[in-house]
């Protein structure tokens, strides 16, 4: 039945699957244990209050033996990195670009749970993506869909780097997969990318230096020694990901047909973000990951591109958005509005 369901996980447009057992792996919850002691969660206080569950499969459920590992492509069609600099466009994450892949993988989980199920009646099982206390690149890493780089994300020799990640706890016992075999040698393409640094070593990530981290989970004003790194990345950051030689071998071939770009998220004009109110932001993001940001969070963003954008032509809606009701949003355009009058 292992190999029929990886035939059917391919069916339902998984890119990658494996086995792993969910028994405790104590290099696992050490080095979770590490990263929050050293508080490099930032403000992301479930990682620690739900530690316990995280650390393994079966704290989370003691009844599982078995994850199944997924993993769905999202390869972009172009390059992450080509709007650098552009002060009309802003970037918005290859992740983020499309329908929201919680419910793309989440729906493409339940019914590969169902088909498992309709084969073993008597077994028990839970799908996971993302929103609970799951590690799902570890897990992915030992169950062979490939190794988590010295960037911390999945890392695939026939995806790159472009894999959302999804599990399936069993009470089935599954024969387990060889792990992933870390194939970053001595390259060093995504540390170096980084704007903010946020890599103290190899293998580390420290996401309160985090572009991804500071756009997306922080929720008051980025501290201003980050604001002129951000460029104009208006929702999380895919520098560190796009440079990894490995994305070579990932084809858009492979990815989900829901999980395609929508045209006016792959190169935008930040003039007409400026302009959102809370109706506008919720309308245009509908079935977007973005939404759950909210308006406030999402122009915050916004006004710290346009304040490194050089461009003047911004400065009107800067000035309005100084009276903005949302304090933070208001501290942004204070800031952006002094950048942009500080340029010749």
């Amino acid at each position: 039945m292992q190999e029929e369901l990886r035939a059917e996980a391919s069916a339902l447009g998984f890119a990658a699957c494996g086995f792993t057992a969910a028994a405790t792996d104590p290099v696992r919850a050490e080095r979770l244990d590490q990263w929050l002691g050293e508080g490099r969660h930032g403000s992301m206080e479930w990682m620690e209050t739900r530690k316990a569950e995280r650390a393994s499969p079966q704290g989370l459920w003691p009844d599982a033996r078995s994850v199944i590992a997924l993993g769905m492509s999202y390869a972009p069609d172009v390059d992450p990195l080509a709007l650098e600099g552009d002060p009309e466009k802003v970037r918005i994450s290859v992740y983020a670009q499309g329908r929201d892949y919680h419910d793309v993988v989440k729906k493409a989980l339940k019914a590969l749970a169902r088909w498992l199920i309709a084969r073993a009646p008597d077994s028990q099982l839970k799908v996971f993506v993302d929103t609970a206390p799951v590690m799902e690149k570890p897990l992915g890493e030992a169950a062979g869909l490939g190794w988590q780089g010295k960037h911390t994300n999945m890392v695939s020799r026939e995806h790159g780097s472009w894999l959302f990640l999804g599990a399936i706890y069993s009470t089935l016992e599954f024969q387990p997969d060889p792990p992933g075999r870390d194939s970053c040698g001595s390259c060093r393409a995504c540390q170096d990318a980084c704007p903010t640094d946020a890599f103290p070593a190899p293998y580390r990530l420290d996401a309160r230096r985090c572009i991804s981290y500071l756009t997306i989970e922080h929720k008051g004003p980025v501290d201003k020694e980050f604001r002129a790194a951000l460029g104009n990345r208006i929702y999380g950051c895919d520098d560190c990901l796009a440079v990894c030689p490995w994305n070579k071998f990932a084809d858009t071939a492979h990815r989900h047909l829901k999980l395609a770009p929508r045209d006016e998220l792959v190169a935008p004009d930040l003039v007409q973000f400026l302009e959102f109110d809370d109706a506008g932001f919720r309308q245009f993001f509908s079935g977007s990951p973005i939404k759950r940001i909210g308006r406030d969070r999402f122009v915050r963003n916004c006004l710290y591109a346009a304040g490194n954008s050089g461009n003047a032509g911004l400065l009107p809606q800067v000035e309005r958005l100084r009276a903005d009701p949302d304090p933070v949003v208001a501290d942004a355009a204070d800031w952006a509005a002094a950048r942009l009058r500080s340029f010749p």
